[in-house]
């Protein structure tokens, strides 16, 4: 997907600070002021709310056949369920159609006791002796009426199943699809993407597309072939009073207008609030240790509370606009109804028609009026499901991390030797005003350990992103076994690595499930085998259900050490070639300490080995250790090369090797 075009005008959204804080009241007071000027912008650029929230110009958006294309296109290998739904849907709906006239015939030849027209020779057997009798037609307009319901039940049943069962599985592949690109996104979109908003958006706009198979196709074709089929009999009893009807099909139009116009924007706002309002309820249960360390639990529940009162004001605000789209049809339906009553009773007082011809139109004219407000509240659901397509199309359309370059090349683990030369590399963060990384040159040789130190600050890290590649760099390269990993394949490349944070994520799931996450089918000899390298089977074998025990979201049930050693373990069964250690032993006791440094040695063998540190037992043994400052390497070499050029890792060791002084 290409990011989307630049080069049209956008209109700058509000920036009214009582949108974001404040209490509901007044952040409502401001919305509502807000519409208005987005208003006064309308009239003199089109305009529409972008998935963002902010105002921007129609030449920028999409059109409806647009949407409507792409959205044909998403239907992909369900084109056929959904046609032959449509089918049955125009078979069960033009049974429909037949009990009316029914009850024509029932008022005008059982009721009166004359039989049935000359007319009617043709289509009935005399042998039936329905003719003369008028209690055998009841029975026979009856069985009839009881033969046409089942078959319209039943084939409108199976045509609905299959519509249903497209919808439920478009649903899941668009859900896939939006996420699938979504965890591609480059990391500092990710960071913007929170996860309550992520799961917002999965879970109301791309499921909402799928819904659009009812409220564009399913829905608005039986209306029309209902539509279609009244007018057709209508005009045929009398058009005079098919006039009367069809002056209500502009409310069609002005309803669609109104909700295109007024409300759909709306619906967008309320989309956008409710992703903040579910990012910040699953932030604060991911920062729940914060939250209650400061006593913020009630500011946090208030402030939850302010959003949702906002979001209740403009839900209340919609609802006002839709039903005044509503109470027209109300209104528009009785009247039209009585009008055509009085109408169509003078025609029978006159003889022009018969008492079963105007039941029969009334009944025709009450279908006729259903479709036409079914059309008109399906573009309801129709324009809210398509400002989902909307937004997730804004989604699928925002570049991802790094694309694969044509012609890039896929790795053979086994000829992979890892080594790793790093050259003249330079990288400046979008937002930053100087290079985080300057000037950066060093080689990696294969299973050589090289361990990063500097103070806070330096680009230690951001310098383990490059080599994981999460960056590319803005100059210079870095090379794997001489080759650039840009002409890499990105997924093949992160095959090839393994990473353990100082910070651990685990998954909500078992510790068999965490530490086979990067080698799924993992046999469970295999994961305690891992268990056991990382010193792991220690605590364990002492949980109730061994491998199998639930720890909760992060590992929350587990203490620093044991994630730590979980994540070790995690990286020895997926065997990496490459490895990448971010400051692994800190923040730890001297016991945990000891067993995760354990590990971590079984780990090394073997594989090129990045390592951020600055406990002297960490780095003593590196083959290669670069200090880092401001960006640049300031020096580089052995343990003992290093002791004798560098003053700054001299002061170091000087200071992780003094005696403790006595606590007076």
């Amino acid at each position: 997907m290409t990011p989307p075009s630049t080069n049209h005008e956008t209109i700058e959204p509000d920036d009214d600070p009582l949108l974001r804080r404040g209490s509901s009241s007044r952040r409502f007071i401001a919305y509502r002021k807000m519409l208005a000027r987005r208003r006064e912008k309308a009239k003199t650029t089109a305009t529409m709310v972008s998935r963002s929230g902010e105002v921007r110009s129609l030449k920028r958006s999409r059109g409806a056949l647009e949407l409507l294309r792409v959205f044909f296109g998403l239907l992909g290998r369900r084109r056929k369920p959904v046609l032959l739904a449509l089918g049955t849907l125009t078979i069960a709906t033009g049974l429909k159609l037949i009990p009316p006239a029914a009850t024509k015939i029932a008022i005008d030849y059982a009721f009166t006791g004359d039989g049935l027209p000359p007319a009617a020779d043709r289509w009935v057997p005399s042998s039936w002796g329905i003719d003369d009798d008028p209690k055998r037609l009841l029975v026979a307009i009856g069985l009839a009426l009881l033969v046409v319901a089942t078959l319209s039940v039943s084939i409108g049943l199976w045509g609905r199943w299959q519509a249903t069962k497209a919808t439920r599985t478009l649903a899941v592949d668009i859900r896939r699809k939006v996420l699938d690109h979504a965890i591609r996104f480059p990391l500092h979109r990710i960071n913007e993407l929170r996860s309550g908003g992520a799961s917002s958006m999965l879970r109301e706009d791309a499921g909402g597309v799928a819904e659009l198979i009812f409220g564009m196709l399913y829905n608005p074709w039986r209306a029309i072939i209902q539509l279609v089929g009244s007018l057709v009999i209508l005009a045929v009893t009398d058009w005079r009073l098919l006039f009367g009807a069809v002056i209500l099909l502009p409310m069609v139009f002005i309803t669609h207008r109104t909700w295109i116009g007024r409300i759909r924007p709306l619906h967008r706002d309320l989309r956008v609030l409710r992703s903040e309002v579910d990012a910040h309820a699953t932030e604060v249960f991911a920062g729940i240790r914060v939250v209650r360390s400061f006593a913020r639990g009630r500011s946090e529940t208030a402030r939850f509370a302010r959003g949702e009162h906002l979001m209740a004001r403009q839900m209340i605000h919609v609802w006002w606009w839709s039903r005044i789209t509503e109470t027209g049809w109300a209104l528009a339906i009785p009247l039209a109804s009585a009008g055509l009553l009085f109408y169509g009773g003078m025609q029978v007082i006159d003889g022009v028609i018969t008492t079963g011809d105007l039941v029969m139109f009334l009944t025709y004219l009450l279908m006729l009026l259903g479709p036409i407000e079914a059309l008109a509240s399906s573009a309801t659901s129709f324009q809210t499901n398509l400002a989902g397509l909307d937004r997730v199309l804004d989604l699928l359309e925002e570049p991802t991390e790094m694309p694969d370059r044509s012609g890039s090349r896929s790795l053979i683990p086994a000829k992979v030797t890892g080594r790793i030369e790093v050259d003249q590399l330079r990288f400046q963060y979008p937002a930053s005003e100087k290079p985080v990384l300057e000037n950066v040159s060093f080689v990696a040789e294969p299973g050589h350990l090289v361990a990063f130190i500097g103070a806070s600050g330096a680009g230690k890290t951001t310098l383990c992103n490059l080599l994981a590649r999460f960056f590319d760099p803005d100059t210079g390269v870095i090379r794997l076994d001489g080759v650039d990993l840009r002409e890499i394949q990105l997924d093949s490349y992160r095959n090839l690595l393994g990473i353990v944070e100082q910070d651990v994520f685990l998954f909500d799931g078992t510790i068999s499930e965490n530490i086979a996450f990067g080698r799924r089918h993992a046999t469970a000899a295999e994961i305690r085998d891992a268990a056991a390298a990382a010193n792991a089977l220690e605590f364990i074998d002492e949980t109730p259900d061994g491998i199998d025990t639930l720890i909760g979201e992060r590992g929350v049930r587990l203490s620093g050490g044991q994630r730590q050693r979980l994540a070790i373990a995690r990286a020895i069964l997926a065997d990496p070639q490459i490895l990448i250690l971010d400051e692994a032993t800190s923040n730890l006791d001297s016991a945990s300490e000891r067993l995760i440094q354990e590990s971590i040695n079984r780990l090394l063998v073997g594989r090129t080995t990045f390592a951020i540190a600055h406990r002297l037992s960490t780095i003593r043994h590196a083959n290669l250790i670069v200090i880092l400052e401001g960006g640049t390497i300031v020096a580089s070499g052995t343990h003992d090369e290093l002791l004798e050029q560098s003053d700054h890792y001299r002061d170091m060791v000087a200071i992780q090797t003094a005696p403790a002084e006595p606590i007076r």
